[in-house]
């Protein structure tokens, strides 16, 4: 019971977290993430930006509160891998391996979430618990 009821809740909570705080903190630092995005030749920066933060923010979020959990997973998972490319492909540098590999693997993290749902403890599931109640009545 433990194992299907809570660990979904607190791997989403594991991974939502680091993704709506990274979207906050580049809320606060528009000048240094805009040149960063400049900085590695990706075009328009201010627009990157404001997808990122959307990505990260809202996807972050979702997560945690369990609401359209398998499309924030996939696009946070398309976030990472994209992220992984532009940003940390310099294998040269064990630093930038490091990150790329992280990402990659947030990325299969989150393709699991995006296949198997948010689990039981979640908005996306509020209503499959009345069903079972309801279900259950009138079987009774």
């Amino acid at each position: 019971m433990f194992v299907t009821r809570y660990l979904p809740f607190i791997g989403r909570l594991m991974i939502g977290l680091p993704f709506a705080m990274s979207g906050l903190s580049k809320l606060g630092a528009y000048s240094a993430t805009t040149g960063m995005i400049g900085a590695v030749g990706l075009p328009f920066p201010p627009l990157a930006f404001a997808v990122a933060v959307a990505i990260e923010l809202g996807g972050g979020l979702l997560l945690i509160a369990g609401y359209r959990v398998r499309y924030a997973a996939a696009a946070l998972a398309l976030f990472s891998l994209a992220t992984a490319i532009s940003f940390h492909s310099n294998f040269a540098d064990q630093n930038q391996m490091i990150h790329f590999l992280k990402n990659v693997m947030m990325a299969g993290g989150l393709l699991q979430i995006a296949a198997f749902g948010a689990g039981a403890l979640s908005i996306d599931n509020r209503h499959k618990a009345g069903e079972l109640g309801a279900n259950a009545a009138v079987a009774a």
